[in-house]
């Protein structure tokens, strides 16, 4: 404990010394802004602070005009990698925002054949897997016919995603069929976790996807995008120039799904609000 205790201490008075001026925030701001549109506000800048310093010790740097000058001078696109993990928030749940999925069962069993949705902020799969548990459950015995294709930002949540593997209090939102039907308990040293089952892994596509670049590549259009708890972070005109490119990407009648703090309507015409925060196409893909 002692020994903790001195690395914690070390730690403190290091990271002390490694102080964020004004300059070396806005500058953090503008480049997490152009590279994946997201508007930090001066109240994240603790936040910041404390997911970067760590970077910053592993890398032996004891300054962030260094750390910056280094990160907009690299020639690859690992560091970015690490810098845009580093700043994107990943909160999500199984089945997170309840109301959504009987929505999308009724919509799923309203139009046969093959059915496909992109969930454009996939973390770390919870959300993506109860979309494709919900396709499931309504269409029994039509894995082949349904696809949810899963996109994020963040290298490192789409790892976790891929691999499907939970611990047993992540699986909270599920019922006990829901666990038994679609998920593996682990046993011996994995005892305490669940593996997604391969017919419901099989359904997901995860793929990397940032929503500022100039091409996606998407194979759609889609019966229903979800876009939850992404656009706050963006700000207006990000925001209705990526609503204007999903418009091409969802099937007439198609549902875009968002966060219980987002208004697409007030964004958008191309989108009418048909449920609490439920959007459908106003007008057919030309």
């Amino acid at each position: 404990m002692s020994n903790q205790v001195e690395i914690a201490a070390k730690w403190s008075n290091w990271a002390q010394q490694v102080p964020l001026t004004d300059a070396h925030f806005q500058r953090i701001c503008q480049l997490i802004y152009q590279r994946a549109g997201i508007v930090l506000a001066s109240h994240k800048r603790e936040m910041v602070y404390n997911r970067l310093v760590r970077r910053l010790r592993t890398l032996g740097i004891a300054d962030f005009g260094t750390y910056l000058t280094r990160l907009e001078g690299s020639n690859s696109g690992e560091e970015w990698e690490v810098f845009i993990n580093a700043l994107t928030t990943n909160l999500t749940a199984f089945f997170r925002e309840l109301h959504h999925f009987p929505i999308l069962a009724r919509h799923v069993s309203e139009r046969p054949g093959p059915y496909s949705v992109w969930s454009t902020a996939a973390s770390t799969g919870e959300e993506p897997y109860s979309i494709a548990m919900t396709l499931l459950e309504t269409r029994p015995g039509g894995a082949s016919q349904m696809q949810v294709v899963a996109s994020d930002i963040n290298t490192l949540v789409l790892e976790k995603a891929r691999a499907g593997v939970y611990r047993h209090e992540e699986l909270r939102g599920l019922s006990p069929a829901q666990r038994q039907r679609f998920f593996l308990r682990g046993t011996g040293p994995h005892e305490g976790l669940a593996r997604v089952r391969p017919e419901l892994n099989n359904m997901v596509r995860f793929q990397y996807l940032n929503l500022l670049a100039g091409e996606w590549a998407l194979p759609g259009p889609f019966d229903a995008i979800f876009c939850r708890n992404v656009m706050i972070y963006f700000d207006k005109e990000t925001q209705e120039r990526i609503l204007r490119r999903f418009v091409p990407l969802l099937k007439p009648g198609g549902l875009m799904f968002a966060g219980h703090s987002e208004n697409f309507s007030q964004i958008s015409q191309e989108f009418k609000l048909r449920g609490q925060t439920v959007y459908q196409l106003t007008k057919e893909r030309k």
